[in-house]
């Protein structure tokens, strides 16, 4: 298993970016860029041996080992409802803890790490789909193109706290 870690993951001075700045990791699921608070990005990895996990939800692609640890995947694609990728596309995953579990997001590409104005965030727009908006923390506005913040809390908590009967 092939694993990386962000360069600003590991200085704590910058993982938060400034008062009036946040850092991201862009991550790319389908067409659509989205950014991860990089304070909650662990590492970024290639998963090579998922086991898959007996009665669990759909997105949950299963469990696999990272370091000595056991991580839950979880397929991003499956969570917002898209096709599935080409057989021959590699899967890359970002690794992020929750309630002291650890999970890899299953995504379709990695991409860069942006530094953007707090005060730039907005909230969802009302016709943002509702699969993503019930992931989402709100959106930034880059050239032209929309980046969707992955709201963690609210991505993992719909996986695995238990629903109302």
């Amino acid at each position: 298993m092939t694993t990386h870690k962000l360069s600003a993951v590991e200085d704590d001075d910058n993982r938060q970016g400034s008062a009036d700045h946040i850092q991201y990791v862009t991550v790319v699921i389908g067409s659509q860029l989205f950014g991860l608070p990089i304070s909650q990005v662990h590492d970024v990895f290639v998963p090579e041996k998922v086991t898959q996990v007996p009665l669990a939800p759909p997105e949950v692609e299963g469990v696999l080992n990272l370091r000595g640890r056991i991580v839950t995947a979880i397929n991003m694609r499956r969570k917002l409802h898209l096709k599935p990728n080409d057989a021959d596309q590699g899967m890359m995953a970002v690794g992020i803890e929750y309630k002291g579990e650890s999970y890899g997001l299953v995504i379709d590409a990695v991409g860069e790490v942006l530094n953007l104005p707090r005060n730039e965030m907005e909230a969802n727009p009302s016709n943002l789909d509702f699969r993503w908006a019930e992931i989402s923390g709100g959106v930034h506005r880059l050239d032209g193109r929309l980046m969707v913040v992955l709201d963690v809390d609210r991505l993992l908590s719909s996986l695995i706290e238990p629903k109302a009967a």
